[in-house]
C-alpha cells in the first residue's frame, strides 16, 4: 500500500517507510513533524480539533508554519457551550474557518426514537452506539476528504494510547496517515506552551475538567484522579474511548454498533 505525498510532490510512502520516519521523528520537536506533514500532505491534511488543550497547541504550531492549514471538528450536537465559544475564539484569532462535520439527523432521530434522549447512561453498548452515530460516522466522512490527519493524542493519556507512534497508518480510517506530534509530551508541557504563547483554551479547564468531550458524558475530576476519569464516569471496567481513535486490534466499537444497528433493522422488518 502506498500513501501519497501531495502538495505537488510525486513521492509516495509505503508502510515500512512511514514506520522508519516515525522512529526518525521520535526525538524531534513536534514543529518539525508538523512541518513535514504540511510539506507532504497539505492541502489534503486535517488537524483534528475537539476543544482540548492539545488541539490548540497543534493548531498554533501548524498555523505558524502555514496560515492556510485546514482544521476540522466533529460537532456531536451535545458539546459544551464553552467548546463552541472556543471554536469562535480560535477562528477569530487565527482568521481561519474550522470545518464542522455533523452526525446524520436521520441517524440521531432513529437513535433517540428507539432508545431515548440519554440512552448512553443505560448500557455500555448504547453508549458505544451513540458515540458511533454522533462521532465515528461524521469522522469517517471528514477523513474521507484527506490523505493524512494530525491528532493531539499523547501516550500518557490512557493505557490504550501508550504505544502510539508519531506517524502511523490509520487502519480504521481508510489507511490514511495519522500523525501524533505530541505523543511523547506530558500534560505539563502542553500547558507550558499555552501559557508561554498566551493561547486561548477551553474555560472548562478552570472548572476542574482535564479531558473534554460531550457535555452529558464529561465531568470535572479531583486533583488525585486520572484525567480521563471524568469521561463516562458511570461505567465500570469499560474502555475510556469513543471509537474515534481505537486501534484495529482493540476496536470493538464498530462491531458493537453494527450489532445494535442490525438488531434495529431486523426489528423494523418484523414489525
Amino acid at each position: 500500500m502506498l500513501y501519497p505525498a501531495l502538495a505537488g510532490g510525486s513521492h509516495t510512502f509505503d508502510e515500512l517507510e512511514l514506520h522508519e520516519l516515525a522512529i526518525e521523528f521520535e526525538d524531534k520537536p513536534p514543529q518539525e513533524l508538523i512541518s513535514w506533514a504540511i510539506e507532504n500532505f497539505h492541502p489534503k491534511l486535517y488537524i483534528a480539533f475537539s476543544g482540548q488543550a492539545e488541539d490548540t497547541v497543534l493548531l498554533d504550531m501548524a498555523w505558524r508554519i502555514n496560515p492556510e492549514v485546514r482544521v476540522f471538528t466533529v460537532d456531536t450536537g451535545r458539546l459544551h457551550e464553552e467548546t463552541y465559544r472556543l471554536i469562535q475564539e480560535i477562528e477569530e484569532r487565527y482568521n481561519i474557518r474550522i470545518e464542522l462535520y455533523f452526525p446524520s439527523a436521520g441517524d440521531v432521530e432513529e437513535l433517540v426514537k428507539k432508545h431515548g434522549i440519554n440512552c448512553f447512561y443505560r448500557t455500555v453498548e448504547l453508549r458505544h452506539l451513540c458515540c458511533h452515530i454522533r462521532k465515528v460516522r461524521p469522522l469517517l466522512r471528514a477523513l474521507s476528504q484527506v490523505d493524512a490527519w494530525i491528532t493531539g493524542l499523547r501516550r500518557e493519556q490512557w493505557a490504550s494510547r501508550q504505544n502510539i507512534m508519531k506517524i502511523e497508518v490509520d487502519h480504521d480510517h481508510g489507511q490514511i496517515v495519522k500523525i501524533n506530534p505530541l505523543a511523547d509530551w506530558s500534560e505539563r508541557q502542553v500547558w507550558e506552551y499555552i501559557k508561554k504563547n498566551n493561547l486561548p483554551y477551553n474555560k472548562l479547564y478552570e472548572m476542574g475538567y482535564r479531558s473534554i468531550g460531550c457535555e452529558p458524558c464529561t465531568r470535572p475530576v479531583a486533583p488525585y484522579e486520572d484525567p480521563r476519569a471524568g469521561r463516562w464516569w458511570w461505567e465500570k471496567d469499560a474502555p475510556k474511548e469513543c471509537g474515534m481513535h481505537c486501534s484495529i486490534e482493540t476496536g470493538g466499537f464498530e462491531k458493537i454498533a453494527d450489532k445494535l444497528i442490525k438488531e434495529e433493522k431486523d426489528g423494523h422488518k418484523s414489525s
